[in-house]
């Protein structure tokens, strides 16, 4: 049953108006803030640990990178099973993680190679939780209220993506490590909690009754993207973008001391920037609730997020920099809503979840090469020329955005249709 209150207040108030959805939003919020504020707090222990770009690049890289392996077979697995039970599941196993760090820390018997053990298990149990979690979205909400949902879930991901270390900077400066990664382990269980709470529509809490191998859905998934006129070269443009741009915000420690001598404090000062930038212009985009112009958003957000990444690599200027993260967070924002926003609902329904297993692993795996990379070269020729490099790199792939702008968003802005959610 609608709140009137929240139907009369646009498209992000009719995606809130819905019971489910609200649970559903609010645990998803929760989890990824938990889950954001953990990474800052492990790259921040690595980089006290062994004060290397290279290993910081690493513990990202352990929790990103299991998702190019698993996550196409997540999403098959996500498209055959229950998924509230997977989500269960897979969620548990983040929680049972983040304890397993917070003692062996509190012990004294964390060693570098243990974290990197222990972030590979969270990437991997995270690459079955996102297409799980994320398929039900449509079971959840009614039909024309989905493009609606669909915005607001991805402005929970990427505010989440911008918030957490936002949380994480004072936290860690305040009271260590420690306290941010059982925060993690708490938000993780809370999500868990609130799972057999939804009443999904029985067609999107299982995909299908197994037919093909795992291994057969896995191949059929990757062909579908691929052959798909608007869903292949969208997700090939925000890989390449996301390798190019979203390693920085991943490592951020070795940025903010050795290019603007700050410490704790500093790191908590400018990813706080990240998430009031990524707050504000998400509220934006989930604001207009509809699938009109969102590619022309996303694809020029990259160009706009490589403009405000030089700026902040350039400045000497700690203040400035704090400024210009405030604009990458921004854009960040604005391109990944766009993006899975226009995935999501151009999807059919029983591909959905290998669709949203790839974003996923965009998501994920992207970010931790990229980070991993420029960890490497910033040992070797510091940390401003890869990044400058890799920002005219990325201006090179918006304009190849560009070319493909008018065909992918004929495809792409065009709903499609799904079941009514359980009632």
């Amino acid at each position: 049953m609608a709140i009137p209150l929240f139907s009369r207040s646009g498209a992000l108030g009719r995606a809130l108006s819905h019971r489910d959805a609200r649970l559903f939003f609010l645990a998803s919020v929760v989890s990824w803030t938990g889950l954001w504020v953990h990474r800052i707090a492990v790259t921040w222990l690595a980089w006290e640990m062994t004060r290397s770009a290279f290993w910081v690049g690493m513990v990202a890289f352990c929790d990103l990178a299991p998702a190019v392996v698993f996550s196409p077979i997540a999403g098959a697995v996500a498209d055959r099973m229950d998924r509230v039970r997977l989500t269960m599941i897979a969620q548990t196993a983040i929680a049972l993680q983040a304890v397993a760090i917070g003692l062996l820390i509190a012990t004294g018997d964390l060693t570098i190679g243990a974290l990197l053990l222990l972030e590979v298990v969270s990437g991997v149990a995270s690459s079955f939780a996102q297409p799980a979690r994320q398929s039900l979205l449509p079971g959840l909400l009614p039909r024309a209220d989905l493009p609606a949902g669909v915005a607001c879930n991805s402005l929970c991901f990427n505010v989440a993506r911008f918030v957490g270390p936002a949380l994480a900077g004072p936290i860690i400066a305040f009271w260590g490590v420690v306290p941010a990664i059982m925060l993690n382990a708490l938000a993780y269980l809370f999500a868990t909690a609130t799972m057999p709470l939804l009443r999904p529509a029985q067609a999107e809490r299982r995909g299908h009754a197994p037919g093909n191998s795992v291994w057969t859905e896995v191949a059929d998934g990757f062909r579908y993207a691929g052959r798909h006129p608007g869903i292949g070269p969208i997700l090939v443009f925000a890989a390449i973008a996301s390798v190019l741009m979203r390693g920085i915000p991943e490592i951020l420690p070795p940025f903010v001391e050795r290019l603007f001598g700050q410490g704790a404090q500093g790191l908590a000062m400018l990813t706080a920037a990240f998430g009031i930038g990524a707050l504000i212009s998400g509220l934006w985009v989930a604001g207009r609730g509809r699938l009109a112009g969102a590619t022309r958003l996303g694809v020029w957000a990259v160009a706009a997020q490589a403009v405000f990444t030089t700026g902040f690599i350039a400045t000497p200027w700690f203040p400035v920099a704090v400024l210009c993260g405030a604009l990458m967070g921004a854009a960040g924002s604005v391109h990944g809503i766009n993006v899975q926003t226009l995935v999501q609902s151009a999807s059919d329904p029983t591909m959905r979840g290998r669709v949203l297993s790839l974003w996923g692993m965009i998501t994920r795996a992207c970010p931790a090469l990229g980070a991993l990379v420029l960890g490497a070269a910033g040992e070797v020729f510091g940390l401003r020329w890869p990044v400058l490099v890799a920002m005219l790199l990325a201006l090179l792939v918006f304009a190849w955005g560009l070319t493909r702008l008018p065909r992918m968003a004929a495809v792409l802005e065009v709903a499609q249709p799904g079941p009514k959610p359980a009632r």
